[in-house]
């Protein structure tokens, strides 16, 4: 249909993380294609080249975008004009700004996935150099996947806690022999899920956030309880306050805070800042501020605290 929305997915990364190899692997996917048109929109050339016989194969037309200053909505409507595709797929240059791209989308270009590749043999070396560039590669997307990983790179990656830079996306460490390994079913949590009551100490608080973030269906139907910070602002729905606490998510200038809506009737007990300790139910719901499924908190106690030792959690 002529305006039925164009899905577009969007690989970002490096140069040589990995994104060439990503795309040809999925277009030569089944799941993936069958008899879509596709355009690939290429803004960066890196060692990897594609066989432009290989991708007509897979009906994908490729068209090279040779500067930043090419994305521009008239250049990229021609594009849809010419090829006529039913999907777009852009091999992204790591040094652009993403909304620089997304600005340039004509009408019915929708965004439906990001997918960030980073090479982890360089991924410390990037972060100390670039960092902001890093961090926005892996907090815009909603499927990150580390390259090259060696045990000895695994280990430093699940100390660094990546998953605390994007709690919802999926993050998949790959090693050289073509192995996938689930971050998120790796990370190791210092409190007990079963427990009747899951205590969720101080410093672990950021952890819990992750997981309840990433996962909120394995929250479904417990009882935490943590000490935090109220947050009781005029954008809080009425009879429900937001328990947090300050986390440094990237860096020391990017601290956020971070909590869940709490149903609880006495709120106007509470002043923004004031140190509880949280007893709480969980549900699951959708909320806008949620963007998706998330937990709710449904509050059994909320008792004055003294406040924690450290004012900023961190995440690992």
């Amino acid at each position: 249909m002529a305006n039925e929305p164009i899905p577009v997915y969007v690989f970002t990364g490096f140069l040589e993380s990995g994104k060439t190899k990503f795309i040809q692997d999925i277009l030569a996917d089944p799941n993936f294609t069958e008899n879509e048109r596709t355009v690939l929109l290429l803004c960066e050339e890196g060692i990897e080249e594609y066989d432009e016989k290989w991708l007509l194969h897979y009906g994908t037309a490729l068209v090279p975008i040779e500067s930043e200053d090419r994305l521009t909505p008239n250049i990229l409507k021609r594009v849809e004009q010419k090829y006529q595709p039913d999907r777009i797929l852009v091999e992204y240059n790591g040094m652009w700004k993403l909304e620089k791209l997304m600005q340039a989308f004509p009408a019915r270009w929708e965004l439906y996935q990001i997918v960030t590749t980073v090479d982890a043999t360089t991924f410390e070396l990037y972060s100390n150099n670039i960092g902001p560039m890093m961090f926005e590669h892996i907090t815009t997307a909603d499927l990150v996947v580390f390259n090259r990983c060696t045990d000895e790179l695994k280990d430093m990656l699940y100390k660094k806690n990546i998953k605390a830079m994007n709690p919802r996306a999926a993050i998949y460490l790959d090693d050289v022999n073509g192995n996938s390994e689930d971050y998120a079913r790796n990370m190791p949590l210092p409190f007990d899920v079963d427990a009747d009551i899951i205590d969720i100490q101080p410093e672990d608080y950021g952890l819990w956030y992750i997981d309840a973030t990433g996962d909120p269906m394995k929250y479904d139907g417990k009882t935490v309880r943590f000490l935090a910070q109220a947050y009781v602002g005029k954008d809080v729905p009425a009879g429900s306050f937001v328990p947090g606490r300050f986390g440094m998510v990237c860096c020391a200038d990017d601290v956020t805070f971070l909590g869940f809506l709490c149903r609880y009737p006495d709120r106007d007990q509470l002043h923004n800042r004031d140190w509880v300790k949280v007893t709480a139910s969980i549900t699951v719901e959708e909320l806008p501020q949620y963007r998706g499924p998330g937990p709710v908190l449904h509050a059994i106690t909320v008792e004055p605290a003294e406040k924690a030792k450290e004012d900023i959690v961190y995440f690992n």
